[in-house]
């Protein structure tokens, strides 16, 4: 596993952000772990999700891409900070667009979308936080692709929960490529991370236990990919 990938797993836990208990999830799923982006709350915290994003983005999509997209509301944040972390690792300027939950009906910036305005011919990377079934998808994609002529080139997420999407058989991110025509990718999946912090101390303290690792395994028996 990269080093950087590591590196998140671990400021992923000593940020908050991801989190081990009995949660229920948006998908009205018992989960036994949870992520949150919206925890990421300091300038230095927001700097370092952005480089990580960036390194992710550049290892899996390169740099043949024009638009960041991040869909409303956690997506706003993590577009613009990863556009940042792009132009100062890469040297690559690349803009950023968002999308609002409710159009603007009055100004010079009127519309449905925040940010750059999209163009023909424009390739676009979505990026959330993390996708457990893709259902912000559906909304997401049509006003992309309605708003001009673009070619989505993918879709980067921090966490990819490895679970069955709406379909009930195969994940988030292949029930996306296969409706939508992109990949998505992550920054790291959850066997990563159990991989990395089982049994190993952050913080101070074992994140992973055996008793939790047997609570993540009964989770996936359930809803994880086959």
């Amino acid at each position: 596993m990269e080093a950087y990938k590591q590196e998140f797993i671990e400021f992923m836990v000593e940020s908050n952000v991801l989190k081990f208990g009995d949660f229920t999830l948006k998908s009205g799923r018992k989960s036994p772990f949870f992520m949150n982006a919206g925890a990421y709350v300091t300038g230095s915290q927001l700097k370092r999700l952005g480089e990580y994003y960036a390194k992710a983005i550049h290892d899996n999509y390169g740099d043949d891409f024009d638009v960041l997209f991040g869909p409303a509301y956690k997506g706003i944040p993590l577009a613009v900070v990863t556009a940042i972390a792009y132009s100062e690792l890469y040297g690559k300027e690349v803009r950023y667009c968002c999308d609002r939950k409710e159009a603007k009906d009055h100004g010079a910036d009127k519309g449905g979308l925040l940010g750059a305005t999209l163009c023909d011919g424009d390739r676009v990377i979505m990026i959330e936080d993390v996708t457990t079934s893709g259902k912000s998808m559906e909304e997401t994609v049509p006003k992309v692709r309605a708003a001009a002529k673009v070619e989505i080139v993918g879709l980067m997420v921090s966490l990819n929960r490895m679970e069955v999407g709406q379909g009930g058989e195969k994940s988030a991110l292949d029930e996306i490529q296969e409706k939508y025509g992109f990949q998505g990718k992550a920054i790291v999946t959850m066997s990563e991370v159990v991989e990395h912090l089982y049994n190993r101390e952050c913080q101070g303290k074992v994140v992973i236990d055996d008793t939790l690792k047997a609570a993540i395994d009964d989770y996936y028996e359930t809803y994880g990919c086959k």
